[in-house]
């Protein structure tokens, strides 16, 4: 049988290494917030392929009468407005006067956000997020009656969703990424898979420990993480396909969102086989090792 434990300094090492440059990101640059938390409109676009665009050129046929925060080009020749709070009769001159300068112009979305509501979101996000990892620390330590495992599977948990937003918080420095309440959904989607594939790991330990008692605890969980990691692959590789799909193929609107499911699953899958695991283990060497001093 494989020994998967013994290379637990180097699952450390290369989940340090994944997360390290996210947090210097995160503590440097933040988050880029779309208006679902500042608060504002946003106004996305199209034009066709034969006419000439330019920022500059939009700002100045628009004039002096709209204050923008941002105006963003896309690759695919779209324009991103984001500016206060516009209201209908400011939202139709804006088409209008696009309409008029350059022809056809496709509206791909707009939306509006008053800046008390997005703060009451994104206090509702903290929220949220901090009673899902409690209910999950208690419920599984409840269920495996040990705190170990409640700790470790929360530290798993947080693991992912440090990849997670460091990813976020690179891509919105560098490319412009705004996060949104989708990205909020995408996140707590991938605090419970990747519970979800944690526990899967602890209750064949737990089952190996009734059945296997000569054995030490390290051999136990090295049969567990044999026993469940194709299973854990194959299940996670049908999501993984599916949301390639939808991001290839799904629609503007969706793809950041998507590609959140999709870094969480792939995160998720290796920290519940290569981080919850051996954090159990390292938490037995710790506590053997008070015991031993204690002894002494």
């Amino acid at each position: 049988m494989f020994n998967f434990i013994k290379f637990t300094p180097l699952y450390f090492l290369l989940s340090g290494l994944i997360i390290l440059p996210g947090l210097i990101s995160l503590a440097l640059f933040g988050l880029k917030p779309g208006i679902d938390f500042t608060g504002g409109s946003l106004l996305e676009l199209h034009f066709a392929d034969n006419q000439t665009i330019t920022q500059q050129n939009v700002q100045e046929t628009l004039g002096d009468a709209y204050t923008f925060s941002s105006i963003q080009f896309t690759p695919d020749r779209s324009l991103i407005i984001r500016s206060q709070e516009l209201s209908p009769e400011e939202h139709q001159q804006i088409l209008s006067a696009l309409s008029d300068h350059y022809g056809q112009v496709e509206e791909v979305r707009f939306e509006a956000v008053g800046p008390t509501l997005g703060q009451q979101l994104l206090q509702k996000t903290y929220v949220a997020i901090f009673l899902a990892a409690t209910a999950i620390l208690f419920y599984v330590a409840w269920q495996f009656k040990e705190l170990k495992y409640g700790v470790c599977a929360v530290l798993a948990m947080l693991h992912d969703t440090l990849v997670v937003l460091g990813i976020f918080s690179l891509l919105g420095h560098f490319y412009g990424v705004e996060i949104d309440t989708l990205f909020v959904t995408a996140v707590l989607t991938i605090l419970s898979f990747s519970v979800h594939d944690t526990i899967v790991v602890y209750d064949r330990i737990r089952e190996s420990l009734r059945h296997h008692r000569g054995a030490s605890y390290i051999q136990i969980v090295n049969k567990a993480i044999v026993e469940t990691l194709s299973r854990s692959i194959n299940n996670s590789m049908t999501i993984i396909f599916m949301l390639t799909a939808l991001y290839l193929l799904g629609g503007s609107t969706t793809k950041w969102f998507v590609f959140a499911l999709l870094i969480g699953t792939i995160t998720g899958t290796y920290s519940s086989t290569f981080t919850a695991a051996p954090l159990l283990v390292a938490w037995e060497r710790l506590t053997a090792s008070k015991r031993f001093r204690f002894r002494r």
